[in-house]
């Protein structure tokens, strides 16, 4: 059946054709452009919240704590790139293009430090270098020293911050530098030796500039997450947007400041964004060859090998191993009381939340990838585009812009039955476990999302034509053939957003339930008091489901490209 829309001739089709569009087709791309709209809601009440006119809050913000949440943002930003920079690109070429002893272990075990919350080792760093930790208590034993007798650098500072967020984020960078080394033609190498370049040259010359696109993105990723962490420069007392935030709307008690203020951080994320993507427009690099050989590993030997293995083991150590046994120790200490049925109900709401999370993300995900297949036109690529684009945006705008108007309903709702019936409504959707599921549907659709297409891509457009040759309507065919072939994309985005939403702190934290925690709120609380042998079991559970993409993704990158030892 088809409707017609316009009865005129218009620019877009030729003179005296009418323009028709199919009523189901026109439906669908309606309703997707709706839901992906209600889903943009947080990101678009934050960018509005710029037309509000300043407050007498907003005003002492910008002339007292605003420089300051700017420059710390800044410098974290300039010290966790630099970080990841060089862990990730380093770490990356040495594991694909060099041969020395632990290199295959290197290869998944350097991605361990992934599943490692930021929050979480700085709370365990914290308990190892403070004055009364075990490292300076161990220190004073040796030499006989006291209080102010030595120097010892302090971890709560932005410096420690920095070190703290780059061990656990450098992965991003050297998976995607990682991915690009291996595809990158062993015969564009050869060239770069035969010119005189050494093994240094040709990786600053040739291999480097061809990665750079993937080295950026992976550097963005970090930074998008640095701007979004919540629990480590909270603990550590470091003054960014993100606990200005927190300050400001919770604190004082002002939420249209904090948007503003929200408003303001998505500012750096979208520069972000556009920095990575100009970047990617701008880079034109290309194999010539139709062929490729597969990459042949340089040797490595002696002091060579030796330094290759200490540039590997030192992130993997300090990023994981150490922050890992720590929380153990913890955890076997605390055991009789840690894991008792506070903890029991702790986990079961959080793995009740990540899950309902996760399965809500798969099928919206699932909905929009199918009507991006089954009707490609502009109107619904852009809306899918539009309904992903939460990923990008930290945890705690995402809570005010949920809150915001989810507040404003209820009291819209509540003075209307007030009026009208003399009953009134209460909180219906603010403080509620919908408004916290639908923080992070908003927050996380993009993992599931991507993760769908990617499998979407590798069906045939073909299998749909004979699926509906045989009479099977479009829903049909996504249930029957679909999605037994999606069966391994479904289940890892499933269990992508599973593990994001366990790690998930700030939303968490704004938006739960009165009396409702979650283990990562049970382990910022007891941390905030300073219990940080108390937070073991907590934080080790947290790792431990962590652990579980961190797999999935080695195991992704090991079977991307065979490479050739000679």
């Amino acid at each position: 059946m088809e409707v017609v829309l316009n009865q005129t001739p218009n620019a877009a089709a030729p003179s005296g054709r009418r323009v028709v569009w199919r009523r189901p087709e026109f439906a669908s791309g309606l309703f997707i452009g709706t839901l992906a709209l209600l889903l943009a809601l947080p990101v678009l009440v934050v960018l509005g919240s710029v037309l509000v006119p300043a407050s007498e809050v907003w005003r002492h913000l910008a002339s007292s704590v605003l420089p300051d949440y700017v420059a710390n943002s800044l410098l974290l930003m300039l010290g966790v790139g630099l970080g990841t920079l060089f862990i990730g690109v380093g770490t990356a070429w040495l594991t694909t293009l060099c041969r020395f002893p632990g290199r295959r272990l290197f290869e998944w075990a350097l991605l361990l430090p992934m599943a490692m919350p930021a929050y979480i080792i700085a709370y365990t760093y914290t308990g190892l270098l403070d004055y009364a930790g075990p490292v300076q208590t161990l220190l004073r034993d040796w030499t006989g020293w006291g209080y102010g007798d030595y120097w010892f650098p302090a971890i709560r500072s932005l410096p420690g911050a920095v070190l703290m967020l780059s061990l656990v984020l450098y992965p991003y960078v050297y998976l995607l530098a990682r991915a690009a080394f291996l595809s990158q033609s062993v015969a564009v190498l050869e060239v770069g030796r035969t010119l005189g370049n050494g093994p240094w040259g040709a990786f600053r010359r040739v291999a480097l500039p061809l990665a750079r696109p993937a080295i950026v993105a992976g550097v963005t990723l970090a930074l998008m997450e640095t701007l979004a962490d919540y629990g480590t420069v909270q603990y550590f007392g470091v003054a960014t947007f993100t606990t200005g935030i927190f300050r400001v709307w919770l604190g004082q008690g002002e939420p249209a400041a904090a948007a503003q203020l929200a408003a303001l951080l998505l500012v750096f994320v979208l520069t972000l964004i556009l920095v990575e993507r100009g970047s990617r427009r701008q880079a034109r690099y290309h194999h010539t060859a139709q062929r490729h050989q597969p990459i042949r590993r340089y040797h490595l030997h002696g002091w060579g090998a030796f330094g290759a293995l200490f540039v590997c083991l030192l992130p993997l150590l300090f990023g994981f191993l150490v922050p890992a046994g720590q929380l153990a120790v913890w955890s076997w200490t605390r055991a009789a009381t840690g894991f008792d049925a506070r903890f029991l109900s702790l986990t079961l709401n959080s793995l009740s939340l990540a899950g309902g999370a996760a399965l809500l993300a798969l099928i919206v995900a699932l909905l929009l990838a199918y009507a991006q297949r089954l009707i490609p036109t502009s109107l619904v690529r852009s809306s899918v585009r539009l309904a992903g684009m939460g990923y990008a945006v930290p945890g705690a705008v995402i809570a005010i812009g949920v809150m915001l108007p989810f507040a404003w309903l209820d009291n819209a709702l509540d003075a209307w039955m007030r009026a009208t019936f003399g009953v009134s409504t209460g909180l219906l959707l603010s403080g509620t476990l919908f408004a916290l599921l639908f923080a992070y549907l908003a927050r996380f659709l993009s993992v599931s999302l991507q993760t769908v297409e990617s499998g979407l891509t590798r069906i045939r457009p073909a299998m749909d034509e004979a699926a509906r040759s045989l009479g099977l309507r479009p829903a049909q065919v996504l249930w029957r053939v679909h999605v037994p072939l999606l069966r391994g994309s479904l289940l890892t985005a499933l269990l992508l957003v599973f593990v994001d939403v366990i790690k998930e702190l700030p939303a968490t934290l704004a938006l739960r339930p009165f009396n409702f925690d979650t283990l990562a709120v049970r382990a910022y609380e007891l941390a905030s008091d300073e219990r940080l042998a108390d937070a073991g079991p907590a934080a080790l559970t947290i790792v431990l489901a962590g652990l579980v993409p961190v797999v999935l993704l080695s195991r992704s990158i090991a079977r991307s490209r065979h490479v050739q030892s000679p």
